[in-house]
């Protein structure tokens, strides 16, 4: 899954591809990079931001989705915890629908899925982008996180999404410190116990930052080489534990190293 952020104050990117056209342009460079889904998010979910009024959330996704919808070959997941963008980008050519609240923001989300037999990502979150990095603390990681998900799953299928079409994300990041980071990544056969697609996304993220640059007194900067090669890294790990998709900004580098992956895990090669 490669990312579009199409906001002006994204962690990982620095806004460049706020405006549509570097962001139709993006587009075409993720897929002829090799990605599978395009996931096009309007609104910046890094530690401590604030939410954007619906009306310019769509202002900034809508038109992106319409002009690349019809020029690339792979599906286009919208990045919303809103139920009027995620209708709309369907609407203009998406049918997946990214949902980083799993519904609590808005339960309309599992709605609109269901009317428009999209499939539905339902990722674990404690608290809000706001204040989800203000001390998390867990008694039971996966306990919490399970039962979270799978409250999260019984609602969207009671709302008609059927579970066949629903992934889960334990939510790198997001509420987690870095040690509940390397928890999740180490233990995932727990959430494949769950029994639905597992989606995992690491890119750039500041755990990744603060190992690979432990001295650093300053947050180090996201587009440094080296993160991406620590990016990397969880990537390979995250695949060779079980993930089903990868959500990721550089999607040819992940593309070389999942290529690596599958001939380690299969014991041979094949073009």
């Amino acid at each position: 899954m490669g990312i579009l952020n199409v906001t002006p104050d994204s962690f990982s990117d620095g806004g460049k591809f706020f405006k549509a056209d570097t962001a139709i342009a993006q587009a075409e460079k993720l897929v002829e990079d090799g990605a599978d889904i395009l996931d096009v998010g309007g609104e910046s979910t890094r530690p401590f931001s604030d939410g954007v009024p619906v009306e310019e959330e769509i202002r900034r996704v809508i038109p992106v989705i319409e002009k690349i919808a019809p020029r690339i070959p792979i599906p286009i997941s919208i990045d919303t915890t809103k139920s009027t963008v995620a209708r709309m980008a369907m609407e203009a050519g998406a049918s997946i629908i990214n949902d980083i609240s799993a519904l609590r923001t808005d339960p309309g989300v599992a709605d609109v899925a269901a009317h428009y037999r999209s499939q539905l990502i339902l990722m674990h979150m404690k608290g809000t982008p706001k204040n989800m990095q203000v001390s998390p603390t867990y008694h039971d990681l996966f306990g919490e996180i399970s039962a979270f998900l799978k409250n999260a799953v019984q609602t969207a299928v009671a709302k008609g999404v059927p579970a066949s079409r629903i992934i889960i994300d334990p939510g790198i990041g997001f509420g987690k410190t870095l040690q509940h980071n390397l928890m999740i990544l180490q233990g995932m056969d727990r959430l494949k116990a769950l029994g639905l697609p597992v989606l995992i996304g690491p890119s750039r993220k500041a755990f990744i930052r603060k190992i690979v640059k432990p001295h650093s007194v300053e947050d180090i900067d996201p587009l440094l080489p080296i993160v991406e090669t620590g990016t990397q890294a969880v990537i390979a790990a995250a695949a060779m534990n079980g993930a089903d998709i990868v959500r990721v900004h550089d999607v040819a580098a992940t593309r070389a190293t999942l290529k690596i992956i599958v001939a380690i895990t299969n014991g041979e090669y094949k073009k």
